[in-house]
């Protein structure tokens, strides 16, 4: 009688908190609804009364993590609060490695990566961008905002997973491709790429994505500063 009294209650947010340990410690593909109660110590089936399937429990295992992201600073210009929020967002995928492609494999963004979104929206208007121009900035930052973005050359893609793409080492070229291109070989053998600040399976480097970042910041304020709108377009 005493152990039930002290048990702790299972809850929805107990669940997505233990669901997202696991995947950091394991991998999103050993997640499972079995493996989570046995964690837990519950049944399976209890697990269902807070989460319908496994398609939920991602969906909530996404806006736990989402939530980790900074809130918007209100001391700075637009580009210095934005630049903060994806740097964030990128530690907060170097915490859950698992992170990137669970977003990626849901058919709808989540409550919590929509409200991001909106609130990075609203940092490009409340900077003087035009809703015109603010939509294609989303578009030029993609995945990116989120901290992430896909290697051209990733060939290590595994949900959960870290690595980084097999380019990136000087022997990533077998020789009889490196001689066939040997331009990408170059500059394969001469990249310095930091394993300890990949971010996870299809992510680059941390200098990489900031080297990135800037130059996209960079161009989107001159645009910005320029009145551009998209009837501007070179058709």
């Amino acid at each position: 009688m005493a152990d039930t009294l002290h048990r702790t209650p299972l809850t929805r947010d107990r669940i997505l908190l233990a669901a997202v340990a696991l995947a950091d410690a394991t991998g999103i593909q050993s997640l499972s609804m079995r493996n989570l109660a046995q964690d837990l110590g519950v049944v399976p089936m209890a697990l269902y009364k807070h989460v319908a399937n496994k398609d939920e429990l991602l969906d909530g295992m996404i806006d736990v993590v989402v939530g980790e992201i900074d809130p918007p600073r209100q001391d700075t210009d637009w580009k210095q609060s934005v630049r903060l929020r994806i740097l964030s967002a990128r530690q907060m995928l170097i915490r859950h490695p698992w992170a990137p492609l669970a977003i990626e494999s849901r058919n709808m963004a989540t409550m919590a990566v929509l409200a991001y979104l909106d609130s990075v929206v609203a940092t490009l208007r409340a900077g003087g961008f035009s809703t015109d121009l603010a939509h294609h900035v989303m578009h030029a930052m993609g995945s990116r905002i989120l901290g992430f973005s896909q290697e051209l050359f990733d060939a290590s893609r595994r949900a959960g997973q870290t690595g980084v793409a097999e380019v990136d080492a000087p022997t990533g070229f077998p020789p009889e491709i490196a001689a066939r291109f040997p331009h990408l070989a170059e500059i394969s053998a001469a990249a310095s790429h930091d394993d300890a600040s990949t971010v996870g399976s299809g992510c680059d480097d941390q200098f990489e994505f900031e080297f990135a970042l800037d130059l996209l910041l960079d161009g989107i304020d001159r645009l910005r500063q320029q009145g551009w709108t998209s009837s501007h377009r070179v058709r």
